[in-house]
């Protein structure tokens, strides 16, 4: 894709990888935007996922594993005037950050968090994780994995949420628009990426999802909470892809007492005022 946001970072996926269509769509996605490069900023943690922003020609924040949600925060504190996108890994956002992800969906920063859900831990080597099916076995749990899985999109409708959709990596196309989706709305905007893995899970392939995934029925009301929350948990049969959940609510900007007029990256500094004052020749180091 010869676009505006292209690199010339090599990338080191697998060939057949979920990620490379992620970059395509989110690609697409920020052209749509009509933004300048400069004014928006691509955030990650650590992972095979987290590797995407380095191929995006945008700002970018690469952080600590499980920490792209805070850092993502404070950007948009000090600046609100910038877009600014998250996109990690199920791993990454959803194990080692997971308390980030319940506590930002509940303080509502207006940024969109593109989860890559491939259902494994890719970069160390095909761990589960904690999306991974009971009983499927990755390189560490040879007898089939015994948790749960952690319900990503149950969990963000449940705290209220203001925009949670799923979508298909293969299905380039709507899943740009649903990130296109996502950045426009006010508030914190979860998209969940359904991709395969072609090295470490071979179960979830792009055949799996192709006959497994539906798209929500275009009478589906976004604003039914209840219904939203059955969609989200289906799973053993078929899997919805699309918008499930969206309502307004104010953003953490907007009632945060400490975010205003200028913003806090323009405000001046106590070594600012210092610097001033030396200037004006008011003050002298000793």
């Amino acid at each position: 894709m010869g676009g505006t946001f292209d690199t010339a970072v090599e990338s080191a996926w697998c060939p057949g990888c979920g990620n490379f269509a992620i970059l395509t769509a989110v690609k697409k996605a920020l052209e749509r935007t009509g933004k300048e490069k400069h004014q928006i900023v691509l955030v990650s943690g650590i992972g095979q996922a987290a590797k995407l922003p380095h191929f995006v020609d945008v700002n970018v924040f690469n952080g600590l594993h499980g920490r792209a949600l805070p850092a993502a925060l404070a950007i948009k504190m000090a600046n609100p005037s910038l877009e600014v996108v998250v996109t990690s890994g199920d791993g990454d956002i959803y194990g080692e950050g997971g308390n980030h992800f319940v506590h930002n969906i509940r303080r509502n920063p207006d940024i969109a968090v593109f989860v890559h859900d491939n259902q494994v831990y890719g970069l160390t080597k095909g761990q589960p994780s904690p999306t991974s099916d009971p009983g499927w076995t990755g390189s560490l749990q040879w007898s089939g994995v015994i948790s749960g899985p952690f319900p990503p999109l149950a969990v963000a409708i449940a705290l209220g949420c203001g925009f949670v959709a799923r979508a298909l990596a293969s299905d380039v196309d709507h899943t740009a628009e649903l990130m296109c989706q996502a950045i426009e709305h006010k508030g914190f905007a979860l998209v969940d990426i359904l991709q395969p893995c072609v090295t470490f899970n071979k179960k979830n392939t792009h055949q799996w999802y192709g006959k497994m995934a539906y798209k929500v029925p275009p009478e589906h009301d976004p604003a039914d909470r209840e219904r939203a929350f059955a969609l989200s948990l289906e799973w053993e049969e078929r899997i919805p892809v699309g918008v499930l959940y969206r309502k307004e609510r104010p953003s953490f900007e907007e009632v945060h007492p400490g975010v205003g007029d200028p913003p806090l990256h323009a405000r001046e500094t106590p070594e600012d005022a210092v610097r001033a004052l030396i200037r004006k020749r008011v003050l002298t180091l000793p």
